[in-house]
């Protein structure tokens, strides 16, 4: 990189340090929209062109909302947008890191769970039963994933905390892979799963949440020592063509839809 565009990309970040300040700051707010780019440009000190490249990075991260013909927004900042670039970036991660994220969930995960127990409703019970009902050791492997990735949603959607959510749901989704090459290749992988739901639902309806915390905790735990034995190979035929991609975000956005309904 020549030094004239590493002092183009120093602008560009001073100018995105500058709108996230005004946004922290309140002067700012959710839905607010920026101001012209020439008085937004000289009131933060930088040329109108290293403002564009700022407001293109910060619309990347969906921080704001560029509307042709309108102006430039600040986004509604939801909890799920702002955790948009952690899923991102997990989604492009090497299969090689796949151990450490999941090592990472499982140390969010049981927090999770515990946090979700005493708030989850009958309602919210009989969904996760709805899911686990046709399930069985004869359910596809892809079908299995997703399943898994929505149980984990319905439950931890419930925990109180948005941000811990939606990065549990970015951990989920971007683990999926190697919870595949599992399934294919660990003989009773499916009844493990399986019965490690039924145990985390069991606990779940009975209120005790130390003990659906600890359930959550060693299901989690499972596919990551299985994964640190067996690491998912950067290509395989069969893995491949399992691979549910983009599918369980979406169960999961229906379980969400059919719950609310």
């Amino acid at each position: 990189m020549t030094s004239a565009n590493t002092g183009q990309v120093a602008v560009t970040d001073r100018a995105i340090q500058q709108i996230k300040a005004m946004i922290a700051s309140g002067q700012l707010r959710p839905g607010d929209r920026l101001p012209p780019e020439k008085q937004l440009s000289e009131k933060i000190g930088v040329s109108r062109n290293s403002l564009r490249e700022a407001v293109r990075a910060l619309s990347v991260l969906k921080i704001l909302d560029v509307r042709q013909g309108d102006g430039t927004y600040v986004t509604s900042l939801e909890p799920e947008l702002l955790t948009y670039a952690i899923g991102f970036t997990l989604d492009v991660h090497p299969d090689t890191a796949v151990v450490d994220i999941m090592a990472v969930r499982r140390l969010l995960e049981p927090a999770a769970v515990g946090m979700a127990t005493p708030h989850l409703t009958h309602e919210d019970l009989q969904s996760l039963r709805d899911l686990m009902a046709p399930l069985s050791e004869d359910t596809e492997i892809n079908t299995l994933v997703q399943a898994d990735i929505t149980f984990h949603h319905l439950i931890n959607r419930r925990c109180g905390n948005p941000y811990l959510t939606s990065l549990l749901d970015a951990f989920a989704t971007s683990t999926a892979r190697g919870r595949l090459w599992r399934g294919l290749h660990e003989n009773e992988a499916i009844r493990r799963t399986l019965d490690e739901h039924h145990r985390i639902l069991e606990a779940l309806e009975s209120g005790h949440a130390d003990l659906a915390a600890t359930y959550a905790a060693a299901h989690v735990a499972g596919v990551e020592t299985w994964l640190r034995h067996d690491p998912v190979p950067a290509f395989d035929p069969e893995l491949d063509a399992a691979d549910p991609a983009g599918q369980p975000a979406e169960a999961a956005q229906a379980h969400d839809d059919d719950a609310a309904g």
